[in-house]
C-alpha cells in the first residue's frame, strides 16, 4: 500500500508548497495598497525650496520662443525682440507655424508667480498639442535681503 507512510510507518516529508495562503495574503495586501495609495497624495503641504542654479547653455544660435503669462492671465509670445499679446488659440497657431519653419526651436514658458497653476498647465498642454516636445520653464534667482 502506497501512501503518505513509508514502510516504517512514519510520514514522509511533503515536497509541495501550499500557495493558497500565500495568494490570500497577497490579495489582502493588494486591497490595502489600492485603498491607501490615493490617500497618500491628497492634502500634502509642500514648501518648494529656493535655490540658485546655473543658467542653461544654449546649443544653437536661434532665438527661443518665449511664452509669457502676466498677472492678469494674458498670454504673450516673444521671438527675438518682438513681443505680442495673443489668445491661447493664436499662440498655438503661431508656435506651430514657427516650428514648421524652424524645427528644433526651443520653447520657454515664463509665468508670473501669482498666475494659477492650472493656467500654466493649460498653456503647457496647448503647447504639447501644437507639436512642442520639450518646454523649458524660466525663473529668476531669489532676491537676497
Amino acid at each position: 500500500m502506497q501512501g503518505p507512510f513509508n514502510r516504517s510507518g512514519s510520514k514522509k516529508p511533503m515536497a509541495e508548497i501550499n500557495v493558497v495562503p500565500f495568494i490570500d495574503v497577497m490579495l489582502v495586501l493588494l486591497v490595502i495598497f489600492m485603498i491607501t495609495a490615493p490617500m497618500l497624495t491628497q492634502g500634502v503641504q509642500v514648501d518648494l525650496p529656493q535655490v540658485t542654479s546655473e543658467p542653461i547653455e544654449s546649443q544653437d544660435e536661434s532665438d527661443p520662443i518665449i511664452i509669457s503669462v502676466d498677472r492678469e492671465g494674458v498670454y504673450f509670445i516673444t521671438l527675438g525682440e518682438d513681443s505680442t499679446s495673443v489668445s491661447l488659440e493664436q499662440m498655438s497657431q503661431r508656435v506651430m507655424a514657427i516650428l514648421q519653419r524652424r524645427p528644433g526651436t526651443p520653447v520657454m514658458v515664463r509665468g508670473d508667480r501669482n498666475v494659477p497653476y492650472g493656467q500654466i498647465v493649460l498653456l503647457m498642454s496647448t503647447l504639447q498639442r501644437s507639436g512642442v516636445a520639450n518646454v523649458g520653464l524660466l525663473s529668476e534667482p531669489p532676491q537676497d535681503g
